[in-house]
């Protein structure tokens, strides 16, 4: 009996599963960790027996990730009439006039406005890099083109990209590069997240990479 053929045949159906259900059980302690910190300072704001009762909510498992869900459903509902767009708009004034959350404040709103908006291009096209050096290929996400003093000093067609690492693609590098130098994929960014999280295990049915000599 191949007692190591079954070992590494069991990981592959619980593996997945296991690691999926980590990320899960992380998410939802998060939630729960921001919905008890909320309530604690509910909790030293308002009467002692508010309070106590707010506290009995803790010991609902999951209950900050229903909470935070329908927080997040109503204030974008709320945002996208004309009075929640006028009360977010002096919202934002308020915050940036405030010294040091301005600058917090207005740089996260900026990468937040262009990843997340839907007129944005962050993210939505896969491309193909030469990376850490030329006739090393590497899948990277346009995120956008320089502007201001970078695009002066530059000059030429540039495109900013991601270049996550695997198997974590929480983490990268950000790089300039010339726009003739850089291939379009014809892969979702899905698909693109997917190749680079199995390290190329995973085969996807698509064009097979360009050899080492692509212009």
């Amino acid at each position: 009996m191949n007692i190591k053929k079954y070992i590494f045949a069991g990981l592959l159906v619980w593996l997945p599963l296991a690691i999926t259900l980590w990320v899960l059980s992380w998410l939802v302690g998060a939630m729960d960790g921001i919905f008890a910190n909320v309530l604690y300072g509910l909790g030293s704001v308002l009467p002692q027996a508010v309070g106590d009762s707010l506290q009995h909510l803790l010991q609902i498992r999951g209950l900050g990730v229903v909470l935070v869900f329908l927080v997040l459903v109503i204030t974008g509902a709320f945002a996208s009439n004309v009075a929640g767009r006028w009360l977010v708009t002096q919202w934002d004034k308020l915050f940036t006039h405030i010294p040091i959350v301005k600058s917090i404040y207005t740089s996260v709103k900026k990468v937040s406005d262009t990843l997340f908006s839907s007129s944005g291009n962050a993210f939505r096209k896969a491309v193909l890099i030469q990376y850490p050096r030329q006739g090393l290929w590497t899948i990277a996400f346009q995120t956008g083109t320089p502007s201001g003093e970078v695009a002066t000093h530059l000059g030429g067609a540039q495109i900013n990209v991601y270049v996550p690492t695997t198997p974590n693609p929480t983490s990268g590098f950000f790089l300039v590069v010339p726009a003739a130098d850089v291939i379009e994929l014809d892969m979702s960014v899905d698909q693109a997240l997917t190749y680079v999280i199995s390290m190329g295990a995973v085969s996807l049915d698509q064009p097979s990479l360009p050899p080492a000599n692509h212009p």
